[in-house]
């Protein structure tokens, strides 16, 4: 009796797990099956895509499949442009699209919802879904396409719109008119504009910063030189039909048109008209005070006193843009002020950029900071310590070949003794006094260079004795000694390139692998050298400097002026100490799109390029 009492428990317990496991098996749901990596596919759609004489607001596109758009007033690209943009929804397995101004008579619309439409579940995307329709008796079909770059690094330039006008157009229409037709740029700056009528056009580009289809002052711009004139020729294409995400089933070959120009380059720019204004003023110490501005200055702003007088009674040290401006005052009767009052007259641009002259107000105010009662009895009872002028430098312990000693001053100086600053070569283990150049490096006497030619694997010493330096506050110095040892030759690459086709013109950089500026120099027939590179990766950029001012220089759509011409040498030098990498470069070789060297390409857009 216990023997079948056992058996009877053992099988309800057995048959209570086999339901469990049922059961969870059932909550899993299924489980086989291959993923879906089908797009969407259209069904229907009212009107039909390529419909003629279609008038009504409305368009309803349906799916095969629960659809959604991703971000759609960003993504969906409607033409012509509309100042009252379209309602764009998915519902269900439908998207609709809603003008919400008049359509045009004749005229073809092209609605490009690019990569915005994706599946609910799986998110496949449909790719570059393009709808169009006329409300005229006719259809165009022709397009153009290309890509945008940023004029000065090569960078492909995202979302920003590419536009076309009819030939006739006065050069003022990209300011005063919408574009008749539209694009916009992937991640790989491509574009395509598409369903446009046979005719010559002017095609431009516009970081289009408050989304009116057309150029304002301070929005990213680029423009074509020559008119485009879209055309086809019929020639023999292919669509690649795929099992999956990897394998290819067929490649279906087919005669069909391909559409020109599918080249333009158009290289994107700012130009150098930013608002220009006052930011702030500072005044950290009683004996000095700065202004700061937004941007370069052509000149200096003229300052007034209202009550104080500083003729021949400050320095003036000023950045190459003259939009940092420091001003020491030397007259201990004029910083005593608590306010400085001064009239400011300078350029500050207006609604239209221009540049015009506006005076300012200031009261130049010494901040001061709250004392507690314990501070200001430990204040009373403390004596005044005179701190030292301090001043840094650039010393190290393994120091560039290439490099002068720099000393940086904390405040100008009024006298300085030089027979008090020494320089020391080590030969065998003594140290040699020898000559050096003394030279200032800046205005206002704060910066100041030790220069020799130094001897590598060789150490020195710089040896300042006290009060060598006396600032215009009479505050002196102390003394400094300082040893440093040159590099070995052999830690260092160089790099000598010959132009295939100099240009007097060039100017050529070293970059590092973040595309920062490391060297320029001037072309020369003979090879451009670049000593003292450390080990490590390099690139090489190239400008052909139009205006022989040394820099970059960007477009003016105002005077028809593109930006300078960049090149990028499209190999990556990987160069090793005590090596030398030469080589000659064919700039014109390697087409622009394809010169920049991956490893440096970063995808730039309007809002990293954004507007001023």
């Amino acid at each position: 009796m216990k023997t079948k009492t056992k058996i009877l428990v053992s099988l309800t317990l057995f048959a209570i797990m086999l339901l469990v496991y049922a059961c969870a098996n059932r909550a899993q749901g299924p489980t086989g099956g291959p993923k879906d990596t089908t797009p969407p596919e259209v069904v229907k759609s009212t009107p039909a895509n390529g419909a003629l004489n279609f008038r009504k607001k409305q368009i309803e596109i349906d799916f095969d499949k629960i659809v959604t758009i991703e971000k759609p007033n960003e993504n969906v690209i409607i033409s012509p442009p509309q100042q009252k943009p379209p309602d764009v929804k998915s519902l269900g397995r439908r998207v609709v699209v809603n003008f919400n101004q008049n359509l045009l008579d004749s005229t073809t619309y092209s609605i490009n919802f690019g990569n915005a439409i994706a599946d609910v579940n799986e998110k496949n995307v449909i790719k570059n879904y393009l709808f169009s329709f006329s409300t005229g008796g006719e259809l165009d079909t022709l397009k153009i396409s290309g890509s945008v770059i940023n004029a000065e690094d090569l960078n492909p330039m995202a979302g920003i719109l590419v536009g076309i006008y009819k030939e006739g157009s006065s050069d003022s229409v990209f300011s005063l008119k919408p574009f008749m037709r539209i694009g916009k740029t992937d991640e790989t700056g491509h574009f395509s504009i598409d369903n446009i009528k046979k005719g010559k056009y002017k095609v431009f580009a516009l970081g289009d910063a408050n989304q009116d289809y057309m150029f304002q002052p301070g929005e990213g711009l680029a423009f074509q030189d020559s008119l485009v004139t879209p055309t086809f020729r019929i020639e023999e294409m292919q669509d690649t039909i795929w099992k999956d995400t990897v394998t290819i089933d067929s490649i279906h070959k087919y005669m069909g048109p391909h559409y020109l120009p599918d080249d333009i380059s158009l290289r994107y720019f700012k130009e150098n008209k930013k608002r220009q204004y006052f930011v702030k003023y500072e005044r950290k110490e009683p004996f000095v005070f700065s202004l700061f501005f937004n941007t370069s200055q052509a000149k200096l702003p003229e300052i007034k006193p209202l009550n104080f007088k500083w003729d021949g009674k400050y320095l003036l040290q000023k950045n190459a843009g003259l939009d940092s401006l420091t001003f020491w005052i030397t007259d201990s009767t004029v910083y005593k002020n608590d306010t400085l009052k001064m009239t400011m007259t300078y350029l500050k641009t207006d609604s239209l950029f221009q540049l015009k002259p506006v005076t300012d107000t200031l009261n130049v105010s010494m901040r001061k900071a709250k004392l507690s009662v314990r501070s200001k009895a430990a204040k009373k009872s403390t004596v005044v310590k005179i701190e030292p002028l301090k001043f840094m430098n650039n010393m190290a312990s393994a120091f560039e070949i290439y490099n002068p000693v720099m000393l940086n001053f904390e405040a100008p100086l009024e006298k300085l003794d030089i027979s008090k600053v020494k320089l020391y070569q080590k030969v065998d283990t003594t140290f040699k006094q020898i000559p050096f150049k003394w030279r200032q490096a800046d205005s206002t006497k704060m910066v100041y260079a030790v220069e020799n030619k130094w001897k590598a694997e060789t150490s020195y010493e710089l040896r300042i004795d006290s009060a060598a330096f006396t600032s215009i506050y009479n505050k002196t110095s102390n003394q400094l000694k300082s040893e440093f040892k040159i590099r070995s030759l052999d830690e260092y690459s160089s790099v000598k390139l010959f132009l295939a086709s100099f240009n007097p013109k060039a100017l050529l950089q070293v970059l590092d692998s973040r595309d920062a500026v490391l060297a320029t120099k001037p072309a020369s027939e003979k090879g451009t050298v670049f000593e003292y590179l450390k080990p490590g990766d390099y690139y090489v950029r190239m400008f052909i400097d139009d205006n022989g001012n040394g820099k970059w220089d960007s477009g003016d759509y105002s005077k028809h002026k593109q930006p300078e011409n960049v090149y990028y040498y499209p190999k990556k030098m990987t160069l090793m100490a005590n090596w030398e990498f030469e080589e000659t470069w064919d700039y014109t070789l390697v087409p622009l799109l394809k010169q920049k060297p991956l490893e440096l390409i970063k995808v730039s857009s309007k809002k990293t390029q954004g507007a001023n």
